[in-house]
């Protein structure tokens, strides 16, 4: 997700909002002791990468971190604290960088994830199936599963899709911010109008892989053709519902009713750009005084970083809150059903939070507004994760019948040409 502009950018300029939780006074937290909670997008590898250069020596994350300092909104003791019992940690290139070096990059940032879970034993334990989820769960510590943001990583080569499944990925996110060659995305021009015949054959490879199809950061063409092509349950592993905030990285209600059809699942994001519409109408004009530092000062990152931060202080943006985000948890629940929403916070890739949700240790307090709301426990227990979990089961039975009934065609083995990026998109 990102918020109203690439939220890498925000991420890095944006201030963390100190604020406290909302629950009305005197509300418990909602009970989570038999609820297994999944966040469906973590920025962690991009924090790593961005401030310790994957050098994970140089952070220690089994200890507090100091207010304000990276990781902003993770360490072990808060998500302890939030009892968060899976996520994903996301494998991110920017779009910018293509080609070998995507792929090159995002294989790096799968690394730093494995690693990660290599430092802390005790902790953490990576995840690759529905039922290991469990199993790492029952056995007190946090499953670490692996998304890849972007579809551009796969170097337009169904073989390098492969690896990454093989070295731990479970979802892919067929854009970011741009396009790829064989996909468009929600923040850019169209190039294809949806997929092309090549993005056809990455998403048979996935569900014939049983890796899932994340939907979230393509355009509205891209999502129907997707919906028409996989014969799995997709995913928005980190978005929003467009009715109540017209930001064009969250899902529309003809969209929502069709991920009901194809069971498959959208998880909210907090980002306050995605959740508010007064914030994504206050954050529209960022874009534009980013690309104007950018041409003044094209060497210095720095001094754009501080240009945007005087913006910031001469531009204050209204909050968005926790309620908003239960908001749009209701929405998603009355247009396609109970057991198609969940949470894919994107913390560690925005800038800002909403009210009452500054952390992972935050999780139980959206819990128990939804109880405040009329939530049974058991529908808690599906937004907080189970919902994920049975499209993970599911998608892992298609690959299974998928791989019995053929083997990849001749063409998947093929890496993609330049004839292939001008192929007609999906009917």
């Amino acid at each position: 997700m990102r918020a109203t502009t690439n939220r890498r950018r925000i991420a890095l300029a944006a201030a963390v909002l100190l604020l406290a939780a909302v629950l009305p006074a005197g509300e418990p937290p909602a009970p989570v002791d038999d609820i297994l909670l999944v966040d469906g997008h973590i920025d962690l590898p991009e924090t790593l990468l961005d401030r310790f250069d994957n050098r994970l020596a140089r952070v220690d994350l089994a200890s507090p971190r100091p207010a304000g300092e990276p990781p902003r909104h993770f360490d072990l003791p808060r998500m302890r604290k939030g009892q968060l019992g899976a996520f994903f940690s996301i494998a991110y290139v920017p779009s910018r960088v293509t080609g070998p070096e995507a792929a090159t990059a995002m294989l790096a940032q799968l690394d730093v994830t494995r690693r990660l879970v290599l430092r802390y034993p005790e902790t953490l334990a990576l995840a690759t199936t529905a039922d290991e989820i469990e199993k790492i769960h029952a056995s007190g510590r946090t499953a670490v599963l692996i998304g890849i943001e972007g579809g551009h990583t796969i170097a337009n080569s169904l073989a390098v899709l492969r690896i990454a499944f093989a070295a731990g990925a479970r979802y892919l996110t067929l854009t970011h911010w741009g396009p790829t060659d064989w996909a468009d995305a929600a923040t850019s021009p169209p190039r294809h109008g949806g997929l092309t015949a090549f993005g056809r054959e990455v998403l048979k490879e996935m569900n014939r892989l049983g890796m899932m199809i994340d939907l979230s950061h393509v355009s509205d063409a891209v999502m129907r053709d997707a919906l028409a092509v996989s014969v799995a349950p997709v995913i928005f592993s980190h978005s929003s519902a467009r009715a109540l905030c017209n930001h064009p990285r969250n899902v529309p209600d003809e969209i929502l009713a069709q991920v009901k059809a194809n069971r498959g699942i959208v998880m909210v994001n907090f980002a306050p750009g995605f959740v508010s519409e007064a914030v994504r109408l206050a954050e529209a004009p960022l874009e534009e005084e980013w690309k104007r530092l950018e041409a003044l000062y094209p060497n210095d990152p720095a001094k754009v970083y501080e240009g945007i931060r005087a913006w910031r202080a001469s531009h204050p943006i209204p909050p968005a809150t926790l309620a908003q985000v239960a908001d749009h948890i209701d929405h998603i629940r009355q247009v396609a059903g109970i057991d198609h929403v969940g949470i894919g916070s994107d913390f560690e890739g925005i800038g800002s939070t909403p009210v009452g949700l500054d952390d992972v240790s935050c999780y139980p307090a959206l819990l128990s507004e939804l109880r405040r709301r009329g939530y049974s426990q058991d529908e808690i227990r599906k937004v907080a994760g189970a919902n994920l979990l049975r499209v993970m089961r599911e998608v892992e039975a298609v690959a299974a019948r998928l791989q019995r009934e053929r083997q990849p065609s001749e063409a998947a083995f093929a890496d993609f040409s330049a004839t292939a990026a001008a192929a007609t998109p999906v009917p």
